[in-house]
């Protein structure tokens, strides 16, 4: 069986697609066939015959080949808010089953798939359902993306915790310094890398031009 691994943020707008990129760069730089996954996405237009979100869109772009939307984003919002407050407004249900079977129909298609989550790690999903209900349904191994700036250590650890609280092995976590300005950037990252009991799979400065493929060469799988 294919490897496969739940990408989780700290937060949202810490780089998570960004890093989901850069790892099936370094994936297929290793020789693996990999394919990047995003279950549930907010905030999409129409872009020819398609309705596209961003996200997805750049995770087509990384992967070794286009598995077709239909796997790789079930769930595609319009609206660039919450999910749950998208889906209520849109009319639609937020289910497990559907991505379930996008999820194991695109594993045996490759040798690396990387599922990125929406958000932070407990973004709602419905009434009684979270991304963190949904990494423990998909039973992945997690790597958690650390946005770095100002609040990460705190906002790092607080999601460490509720990453183990769900029985979720952390595979990892990388390094994603989101503020180029950022004080201390070191220090920071060395208090992190003594708290958090998983390894750190690579350090990724700034990159303001989002090029994925250079972000890829600080990076290194799990295990």
């Amino acid at each position: 069986m294919s490897a496969a691994y739940f990408i989780a943020g700290t937060d949202t707008e810490i780089g998570k697609t960004f890093v989901t990129c850069a790892l099936l760069h370094a994936a297929r730089r290793q020789g693996l066939t990999a394919l990047g996954m995003k279950p549930i996405a907010a905030g999409a237009e129409q872009i020819g015959s398609e309705f596209l979100n961003e996200d997805a869109a750049r995770l087509r772009a990384a992967s070794s080949f286009d598995p077709g939307l239909a796997l790789l984003n079930p769930y595609c919002l319009a609206s660039p808010i919450a999910p749950h407050i998208a889906a209520e407004e849109e009319g639609v249900t937020l289910a497990f089953d559907p991505i379930r079977a996008a999820f194991d129909a695109l594993r045996p298609q490759a040798d690396l798939v990387l599922v990125e989550g929406v958000g932070g790690f407990r973004v709602p999903l419905g009434p009684d359902y979270d991304t963190a209900d949904l990494a423990r349904d998909l039973a992945l191994p997690v790597i958690l993306v650390v946005g770095m700036r100002l609040g990460c250590i705190n906002h790092a650890l607080l999601t460490v915790e509720a990453i183990t609280a769900r029985g979720l092995p952390l595979a990892g976590w990388v390094a994603n310094q989101t503020d180029p300005s950022m004080l201390r950037f070191d220090q920071n990252l060395t208090a992190l890398t003594h708290r958090i009991p998983a390894p750190l799979l690579g350090t990724v400065r700034h990159q303001p031009d989002g090029d994925a493929a250079r972000g890829a060469e600080g990076l290194r799988l799990p295990g």
